[in-house]
């Protein structure tokens, strides 16, 4: 909306004071002077003033504004979009479908079109478009510019219809976090509605309707086709029967045999289930999960309704380092020895580790006895500790074995880990509570890897990756295919480093994501001067060798940026990657120097390069 000039301003409160007129340099015997205007932009915005649909036409009236808020006049170039809301959902026919046509398309430079500047900046669009009439329901889309002087516009849902899609902008960036800003295919068409906000899933339905180019559709690539087939793409523990992801409400369509359904659900599917016709309660996002086939609500309820914990290490009688796990539902104390014998178990096991300025720093024993004290809980004892570090804890994993979807490394089982508290070596009674810096939210990994399962070896994606770091901390050298080493350094190159085709030889769909988007994971940010001054044990740089280590910043960051300029900047800037250990490595300082440039903040900061804050 345009604002108030000075004049119109100063009018105003001399009519309230019964003094006619508008005084001073800004008018002349009370004429208001024009709204500051251009004849070119660099950003061109639309102010929507009026639309109308009328049998074979439609109308529009708009205001264009440039980057410093002024009028733009001399506007050439004007398209717009129109996907009706048919008893198909959404279409939109190309001008040579030979069947029953919907909505359609004009520019300026269509026959009986005409763009015509009424007044400074201010437009009237006359559309020609022979299958709309004043009922005609749907998406409108519209956007202007494009010539030399005026550049495009963004693309402005004008209008749409209610309910026309169940998906939104934020599930959808949840992963692909802000769509316009990426590289991705397409991002430059990512739309915004009148009042500036991303409207993502409206804008791609304009072209990637409900129905298929070849049935009166625009695109082959069918929105429902979009995501459930082509996110079938993603390798690694997402699954698009786990509807609650991107339907934000429940969907449209509530027949197997219509739109959507019958991507995945084809005429093999058999005659009872393609005949079903949904009931007007009927939640295709429930009818999936709690599917035994599938067996996500089975996973759900289990994670939901339980939790794991474990004592601090005490000294058993024979001088062993023990502690007890306990398996809770809800406030019930469950039996674990029974669980195990009826099945319901398959996996129950501790590690003990070094510990030391909030991090773990080695396995200080794997090998233990266990026996069951008799109320439920389970007692892992260890008799011999490997390295001697001043402080000690215990991490623990516990998993059920599930239904039709588990298989023997406890990729498909659903997981508990929990971590003791961290004792003094010298006296095991001298207790803190373990504590570890973890910068990523509780849903950064499950918002993609959604079907409730653990990547491998008992390990979940609940809490932001946290059981992990069981495995994957500074010092239990994982080499992790060579990938990067510790927790943060190989998640940056598992998904968009040389670890991204580590295990299949080719880059993982995480890299079709904008990897500089960084608040996909960490969504409260991150202060690289929170990061601890401790190394990172490193043979997964090194094929292997566990002589070497590196210092934290540089790790998370190599894992990426492994240019020889990149890597020469970060280690003349005192990173290392290929440093010597020492027995007790983990207590001595690095050199690295990062900070002092790139902290948020900074003239070079990590936050003038990466996101970490949504729009």
């Amino acid at each position: 909306m345009r604002e108030f000039n000075k004049c119109k301003v100063a009018f105003v409160i001399a009519s309230a004071m019964a003094i006619v007129g508008c005084s001073g340099e800004d008018g002349k015997d009370g004429i208001t002077p024009p709204p500051p205007s251009s004849g070119t932009s660099l950003e061109t915005s639309i102010n929507m003033i009026s639309h109308s649909l009328d049998e074979g036409m439609a109308t529009f009236e708009f205001e264009v504004t440039n980057e410093d808020d002024k009028l733009v006049s001399g506007l050439q170039k004007a398209n717009v979009e129109i996907a009706e809301l048919t008893e198909k959902g959404i279409a939109r026919s190309r001008d040579d479908f030979e069947g029953e046509r919907a909505g359609g398309n004009a520019s300026e430079s269509t026959a009986g079109a005409s763009l015509t500047e009424i007044e400074t900046g201010r437009y009237e669009f006359i559309a020609p478009m022979e299958n709309i009439n004043a009922a005609t329901e749907g998406i409108i889309r519209l956007a202007v510019g494009g010539s030399e002087a005026i550049a495009k516009s963004r693309y402005t849902i004008v209008a749409k219809s209610e309910n026309v899609h169940t998906t939104t902008t934020e599930t959808c960036q949840g992963c692909h976090v802000d769509f316009h800003a990426s590289d991705i295919k397409h991002s430059s068409y990512t739309a915004i509605n009148a009042d500036g906000e991303t409207d993502l899933v409206a804008g791609c339905l304009v072209c990637h309707n409900n129905v298929e180019r070849d049935h009166g559709g625009y695109a082959r690539n069918t929105m429902q086709k979009l995501g459930h087939i082509n996110h079938q793409k993603f390798e690694k523990d997402f699954t698009p029967t786990n509807c609650y992801t991107c339907h934000a409400e429940p969907v449209i369509n509530t027949s197997i045999a219509g739109n959507g359904c019958s991507d995945c659900h084809t005429s093999e599917v058999s005659d009872n289930a393609m005949a079903m016709m949904a009931s007007g309660e009927f939640d295709a996002r429930e009818f999936h999960a709690k599917s035994q086939h599938i067996g996500l609500d089975e996973r759900i309820t289990i994670r939901a309704e339980h939790t794991t914990e474990l004592s601090a290490i005490y000294m058993s009688i024979e001088g062993e380092y023990c502690t007890d796990l306990s398996l809770f539902k809800g406030e019930e104390l469950l039996d674990i020895e029974a669980l195990y014998a009826d099945g319901t178990l398959s996996y129950a096991s501790t590690y003990i580790h070094g510990y030391h300025n909030e991090s773990l720093v080695g396995r200080e024993s794997r090998t233990y006895n266990e026996s069951y004290k008799g109320d439920g809980t389970k007692t892992f004892c260890h008799p011999v500790l490997d390295l001697n570090t001043p402080q000690i804890m215990a991490s623990s994993r516990l998993t059920f074995k599930g239904g039709n979807w588990v298989d023997e490394d406890g990729k498909h089982g659903v997981s508990f880990t929990a971590y003791s508290p961290v004792s003094s070596l010298s006296d095991l009674g001298n207790v803190m509570d373990y504590d570890r810096r973890h910068s990523v939210t509780a849903d950064s990994c499950t918002t993609c890897h959604n079907n409730e399962t653990n990547y491998h070896k008992n390990g979940s994606y609940a809490e932001g990756g946290l059981d992990c770091v069981a495995c994957h901390n500074n010092g239990q050298d994982r080499s992790a295919k060579n990938s990067a080493p510790g927790f943060g350094p190989m998640i940056h190159s598992m998904h968009w480093g040389v670890g991204s085709s580590a295990v299949t030889g080719e880059p993982n769909s995480a890299t079709e994501l904008a990897a500089e988007n960084c608040v996909a994971c960490h969504a409260d940010g991150i202060e690289l001067e929170a990061i601890p001054d401790q190394y990172i044990r490193a043979k997964a740089f090194h094929n292997g060798d566990n002589t070497k280590m590196a210092s934290p910043i540089m790790a998370n960051c190599v894992a990426c940026h492994d240019s020889a300029q990149a890597i020469n900047h970060m280690e003349q800037n005192g990173g290392e990657i290929d440093a010597e250990v020492t027995p007790d490595w983990y207590t001595q300082p690095t050199g690295e120097s990062c900070v002092t440039c790139h902290a948020e903040g900074k003239s070079f900061g990590i936050d003038k390069f990466h996101v970490f804050e949504r729009d």
